[in-house]
């Protein structure tokens, strides 16, 4: 076939799809559930020792050594089936084995992961589950017992699941060994891939709830920041009117508060969108397992409201006040560099008027030295005059004295004559210059 019309990622994309497919399972099984999440820029983590962390785990029960080049990997540990996946921020570990324990829950059946092994993780646990997979007795009433012995009654939930073809109860609390319990009873007519399929939803439902959750202590976090913030905010946009307090002061008292904020929008950005993004990872996995009640037992979606959705109300909370804040300080920083410019607009304009004044000043200066220079210029032109027109005068018998009388209106003219004709001369050439 000629592939050279195709995209170069489309097998890739299409591949994407049936990477991960769910478990096939048969009751009655037991699953043992991790995940593991470094506490710091997991998105960015060395993936490398993700990989020597699975690898240790096949060499320690003498399975082929994992190619995990597509970030997901199935291998054999004894009687375990391994399915290993990486994600985004935390790699999972899912461990399936026919049977159940002989005391329900029992942790020994956790011993495919050593406990010195998940000490030398990369991460921590964000996720321990542990799920039993049981026939549904011909009465489902039959359970009761059972639930009351595994679960605390406050917190159990139980439910009937896709069409009432299975009930799933769990009551979201950690054991003393440490594994959160899940009891999955099905139908012997419900068939292997729908049994994984329930099981998936399960262990994705308790992983996403748990990632999710990381933003409600960043939340806090913030919400202590803000808390500390809001004040100076306040003050630093009531004080913008007053005039006891410089620009440069409120400005520096600004862009402190501001630095504060957008370096906390920049600090929890990414957990925020990615608590949102898990919550609705967790919401999709509870409608697409199709809930009805059992025998009036609490719900998913009750527990959920309860218990779990005042924590994602809580974190919107605190990303809503942080943007707000955000917007506050970007306005008040508007309006000062508003306020700022009507100053320097009057400011110009005084000094505008001040140079006005001071280059009318510098024109009655200007108008008296020419006044002044044109008299200078006649007294010394009167005098060169006088030398000139004495032996004239004479000749004439005309006193020397009239003689320079009669010529000082015509000196005194032609001097001012001259000088407008040389001011009018350097105005033209600056003109030209320009």
């Amino acid at each position: 076939m000629d592939t050279s019309a195709e995209h170069p990622l489309r097998y890739a994309l299409v591949n994407e799809l049936h990477a991960r497919p769910s478990p096939r399972l048969t009751a009655p099984t037991t699953v043992v559930y991790l995940a593991f999440k470094e506490p710091r820029d997991a998105a960015n983590r060395d993936r490398a020792r993700d990989a020597a962390h699975l690898t240790d785990l096949s060499r320690r029960h003498g399975a082929p050594m994992p190619d995990i080049s597509a970030g997901h990997h199935m291998t054999r540990l004894g009687r375990y089936e391994l399915r290993w996946e990486s994600h985004t921020e935390f790699v999972t570990y899912a461990a399936f084995t026919e049977g159940l324990p002989q005391r329900p829950f029992d942790p020994a059946v956790a011993a495919v992961f050593p406990d010195d092994w998940q000490q030398s993780a990369p991460g921590r646990r964000i996720a321990a589950v542990m799920v039993q997979v049981d026939f549904l007795p011909d009465d489902p009433a039959d359970i009761q017992p059972k639930l009351a012995e595994w679960f605390v009654r406050d917190s159990t939930t139980a439910v009937w699941v896709v069409d009432e073809a299975a009930i799933v109860a769990g009551d979201f609390r950690i054991d003393p060994a440490g594994w959160m319990r899940f009891a999955l009873f099905v139908r012997r007519d419900v068939g292997p891939g729908r049994v994984g399929r329930i099981v998936q939803r399960i262990l994705e439902l308790e992983t996403y709830r748990a990632m999710s959750m990381l933003g409600l202590g960043r939340a806090r976090q913030l919400t202590a920041q803000l808390n500390a913030l809001d004040p100076e905010l306040n003050e630093i946009v009531q004080g913008m009117g007053g005039e006891n307090r410089s620009p440069e002061t409120t400005l520096n008292s600004l862009l402190s508060v501001s630095g504060k904020l957008e370096a906390a929008a920049a600090e929890h950005d990414f957990r925020f969108g990615a608590t949102a993004a898990y919550e609705a990872i967790v919401m999709d996995r509870i409608r697409v397992l199709r809930e009805t009640r059992f025998a009036g037992r609490q719900m998913l979606t009750e527990f959920m409201a309860r218990r779990y959705a005042p924590a994602m109300r809580t974190v919107k909370s605190a990303e809503k006040r942080l943007n707000v804040m955000l917007d506050r300080s970007e306005r008040a920083g508007e309006l000062l560099r508003t306020s700022v410019d009507v100053q320097r607009s009057e400011q110009n304009q005084l000094i505008m008027k001040r140079m006005d004044r001071r280059a009318d000043l510098q024109l009655r200066l200007q108008h008296t030295v020419e006044g002044l220079s044109v008299v200078a210029i006649s007294y010394y032109a009167l005098g060169l005059a006088g030398y000139a027109i004495a032996p004239i005068a004479h000749e004439l018998g005309v006193d020397k004295g009239v003689m320079i009388a009669l010529l000082t209106p015509l000196v005194i003219l032609g001097v001012w004559l001259a000088m407008r004709r040389i001011k009018a001369r350097l105005h033209q050439d600056g003109d030209d210059h320009h």
